[in-house]
């Protein structure tokens, strides 16, 4: 391939078509395609290439635990769980209106898998997410304290178009990591963010985890205002089966 060409491809960013030109080309030649197909051809492949790439940077930073699909999720073993609603949520016009899902129930029936699998869907749409467990967001918040950069991280985690809490149950927490809490619970609500919740508290419980009644009530207003609420009452996914 002409360096030339070669050298502007690279300036241009564009690796993918560097290294598959010379193929590309050698095809158009054998099947005798007119330029402009050839052209869209490439910048087609280009484009995919780029989408995939920016795709799988986007499940990195999610950091999700699996990825589980809404198709892989055994709906025939979770009575508990109504189908058609899960994939009405994997519409995702909960995020364009700045909803929020809290998936209360006991462990092991499948809170995490609906809502990894709605998260992956969110970001195979183009939107950025992050799941995080409950116990590690809460040591984060944590340490911000310690080192002062506590409206850092909660400025980090407001941006994102969708948030995971997994495993919102019970910890031991500080009131200074309820008010960071609280915090990034308002910004999301005020930039109408959507936040998904999984738990196996009532939100009567809230209190006795988050410790200050008052602002517990506060932060359920915003949380609920505009709240998907699904409990699951189930048999549990991880019971052994004969």
């Amino acid at each position: 391939m002409n360096d030339d060409l070669s050298q502007m491809l690279a300036n241009l960013h564009l690796g993918w078509m560097d290294q598959t030109i010379e193929r590309e080309v050698a095809q158009a030649t054998k099947e005798q395609v007119p330029y402009e197909v050839f052209l869209a051809r490439l910048l087609r492949a280009q484009y995919h290439h780029k989408q995939e790439g920016a795709l799988a940077y986007r499940i990195n930073q999610a950091r999700l635990p699996e990825q589980w699909t809404l198709d892989s999720f055994p709906f025939h073993l979770q009575p508990g769980v109504n189908k058609r609603d899960m994939k009405t949520f994997a519409e995702l016009d909960f995020i364009a209106k700045g909803e929020n899902i809290v998936f209360i129930g006991p462990t092991g029936v499948g809170k995490t898998g609906l809502a990894s699998s709605i998260l992956l869907k969110a970001l195979q749409n183009g939107y950025r997410g992050l799941f995080i467990r409950a116990q590690d967001l809460f040591e984060d918040m944590f340490t911000s304290l310690a080192d002062h950069s506590s409206r850092k991280l909660v400025n980090r985690l407001a941006r994102m178009d969708l948030l995971v809490c997994d495993e919102l149950g019970y910890l031991n927490i500080l009131p200074e990591q309820t008010n960071v809490f609280f915090r990034l619970m308002e910004e999301r609500y005020n930039q109408h963010r959507a936040t998904i919740i999984t738990t196996n508290l009532e939100y009567a419980d809230w209190a006795k985890l988050l410790g200050n009644a008052a602002l517990v009530e506060a932060l359920l207003s915003r949380l609920r205002h505009r709240c998907h609420t699904l409990r699951i009452e189930g048999p549990s996914l991880r019971e052994p089966r004969a």
